[in-house]
């Protein structure tokens, strides 16, 4: 049984929708079994080709960062002015996050060893050397940003291990890079950067999220394409609130779905990490009581020659610490 320390998830990480009223003063509340105060917001606006934008603790809710894009953060309360006790309160009007009567997504998460998510800022200095984390686990999932200036994201995944690395602003596939993670898998204690500019540059600031599994509440994994839509049945060990997907051996969009947004199963919407593009819709996957299954041939999630990894967070554990098993929908 995929028994958990987490029973409730909502106390940990959050799909919340949300409608813009063009102020200052949206205040957005969580809907969760638990209040969240979040240390990360992503926001996406849903129906308009605006960017994405991320704010979290570490660097102050005034500090904005932009995941589709390479651009420095955005110093200004433009974004997010406040993570509350149960959610945040938006400090713009504009399109991007607030746009009068546009409709937005917001992805949430709190910084924990429990739940397996730290995040880590520190001042480039081009010089291979390791990292202290809090996790207590071996992060699966590093994902890291030069705040300061015009350079990629890049990512690092257990499945594929500390050789290959992703520009997640882009449709590249993985690849290797000894410069960017120095080629040294990461401990319970530290990660590794290697000397290049775009992720340790000397005297820059440089921020990185990392997250390990946390049975029955969060996994990072991999799967083969069978390009069918009949496709492959990933099991994660509990019902999934959100999935994001990347194929690694050839160019492709990375997409996310999650279990608020009208259409799951089968008929999913969808948004672009790396593209500003607005969400769409289409026959993808179905969210079980235990993983995801693949309904579609494309390219992007299912392609009969193509690899994929996937991070996965959950809405319910299949099995409850005290054995209350999850509900299928």
């Amino acid at each position: 049984m995929a028994y958990t320390t987490i029973d409730d998830p909502s106390a940990y990480f959050q799909v919340t929708l949300y409608t813009g009223d063009g102020s200052t003063t949206n205040a957005i509340t969580n809907g969760g079994n638990s209040d969240l105060q979040p240390d990360m917001v992503w926001l996406k606006d849903r129906g308009a080709a605006n960017w994405h934008s991320i704010t979290d603790v570490a660097r102050g809710h005034s500090k904005a960062i932009f995941p589709n894009e390479d651009d420095a953060e955005d110093s200004s309360n433009a974004y997010v002015k406040a993570f509350n006790s149960d959610g945040f309160t938006l400090g713009s009007a504009g399109s991007d996050v607030n746009a009068n009567n546009n409709t937005y997504v917001s992805w949430q998460w709190k910084e924990s060893a429990t739940s397996g998510f730290d995040i880590v800022t520190f001042t480039g200095n081009q010089t291979a050397r390791t990292i202290s984390h809090s996790l207590s686990a071996k992060p699966e999932w590093l994902w890291i940003k030069n705040r300061e200036k015009v350079e990629s994201w890049h990512t690092q995944h257990g499945a594929l291990g500390a050789t290959k690395t992703a520009e997640s602003n882009t449709t590249g596939a993985f690849g290797t890079g000894s410069t960017i993670w120095n080629d040294t898998e990461p401990t319970t204690s530290v990660f590794s950067v290697g000397n290049n500019g775009n992720i340790n540059e000397t005297g820059s600031g440089i921020v990185v999220f990392l997250w390990a599994s946390k049975q029955g509440f969060s996994k990072f994994g991999s799967y083969s394409g069978n390009g069918n839509a009949d496709g492959a049945f990933v099991y994660t060990g509990f019902k999934p609130a959100f999935v994001m997907i990347k194929r690694t051996n050839a160019t492709s969009n990375w997409r996310i779905f999650d279990n608020k947004r009208l259409g799951y199963n089968s008929s999913n919407s969808q948004s672009y990490p790396n593209l500003a593009n607005a969400e769409d819709t289409g026959t993808n996957l179905d969210f079980y009581s235990n993983g995801f299954k693949l309904l579609s041939t494309s390219g992007d999630i299912n392609n009969g020659s193509g690899t994929y990894i996937y991070m996965a967070f959950a809405e319910q554990p299949f099995v409850t610490s005290t054995g209350v098993p999850a509900t299928a929908r």
